[in-house]
């Protein structure tokens, strides 16, 4: 996606036009989650569509993929979490040479900075991300909702601190993982060398 329709905007289309719940296309102001999110990127992905799949994650791309964040070259700014989360996966001086410039990055180079999870032939794209899925769904429903969650809460907090805050009994599915039907499943399976059955409870 090249994100926001730039000939529209020239026609008088608001900022905002593309927003709604969620944020921008639905996604990128979601902050409470508890599915997994991937992006599958065939080519660009500029503005609002790196936007995008910066709001999920996982990212899996072609190998003809390319990142940008060009807003500042048109007066604007990319406040639909570019500038936000950009700045939580690369250092400083490559944010502010993408954010500033617009710097376009290829699909080996965000590899490499691990924007994305996987650079695969245009071929493979779809394919790919599908079996991204099917490896998500083997884990417990209830694991992927607690980590997400132990994730959102505690990736600013120092590690003695995240560690009281989680035992605490203030998250709501870290606790409940903990007690479910689930994790008693997943080391039963294991014993019984079959494939686990979830339950989500």
């Amino acid at each position: 996606s090249a994100g926001w329709d730039l000939k529209a905007a020239a026609e008088g289309e608001a900022p905002d036009a593309d927003f709604g719940p969620g944020g921008f296309a639905g996604l990128t102001e979601i902050f409470n989650l508890d599915k997994p999110v991937i992006a599958a990127v065939n080519g660009y992905a500029f503005g609002g569509g790196f936007e995008l799949a910066l709001a999920a994650d996982f990212i899996v791309c072609a190998d003809n993929a390319s990142f940008a964040l060009p807003e500042a070259k048109l007066g604007i700014v990319p406040d639909s979490g570019g500038v936000l989360r950009l700045p939580k996966i690369l250092p400083p001086a490559i944010v502010n040479e993408m954010v500033m410039t617009g710097r376009r990055m290829g699909a080996e180079e965000a590899l490499r900075w691990g924007i994305v999870n996987r650079v695969v032939s245009q071929a493979e794209l779809m394919d790919n991300a599908r079996e991204l899925a099917q490896q998500l769904v083997n884990s417990a429903p209830l694991a992927i909702a607690a980590l997400k969650e132990i994730y959102r809460t505690t990736s600013e907090m120092p590690v003695e601190e995240a560690y009281r805050y989680i035992r605490s009994g203030v998250l709501k599915h870290y606790p409940s993982v903990l007690h479910s039907e689930d994790a008693i499943e997943g080391p039963l399976a294991f014993a019984e060398k079959r494939d686990p059955v979830w339950k989500g409870r």
